[in-house]
């Protein structure tokens, strides 16, 4: 069950987000026709799975890392997430990270500057996870300011 997922959110019905899934949970994303997984979380981070893009890989998912250093994340981080949700727009995409915050960020974003929603429309979500703290804040004022 998706819901048992720490910070599950379904931003709509082809995004879902959230924070580590553990490895028992990767059949609930997949039986809930996830097609991508994409993983905002280092291979390094003491939260992440060994072994997650075999698991992944396994359930016939196919796997996208897109490691994000959590007090550094990059504009060229967010483009390649930008581009991976292009490329993948008739898909049904599960991003995940370790709490559902980098990813919360990035979504908004997205959300923003790539669909066009306006940031009272878009900001909710992220909002329900977290309040960004100021590099983060930083972060995502940087990218509105580039628009």
């Amino acid at each position: 069950m998706l819901t048992g997922i720490i910070n599950y959110l379904e931003i709509d019905p082809r995004l879902g987000t959230s924070g580590q899934p553990d490895p028992e949970q990767f059949p609930a994303i997949k039986e809930a026709g996830y097609e991508l997984v994409i993983n905002l979380l280092p291979e390094t981070s003491p939260d992440a799975i060994p072994g997650e893009p075999e698991l992944v890989a396994d359930l016939g998912m196919d796997y996208l890392p897109i490691p994000v250093i959590w007090q550094q994340p990059t504009s060229a981080d967010l483009a390649q997430f930008f581009e991976a949700l292009r490329a993948n727009r008739d898909r049904k995409v599960f991003v995940h990270c370790a709490m559902n915050m980098r990813v919360s960020a990035f979504v908004f974003l997205y959300r923003v500057l790539v669909e066009g929603l306006p940031v009272e429309e878009a900001e909710p979500p992220m909002r329900s996870i977290w309040d960004p703290n100021p590099t983060w804040q930083e972060f995502i004022e940087g990218e509105l300011g580039k628009r």
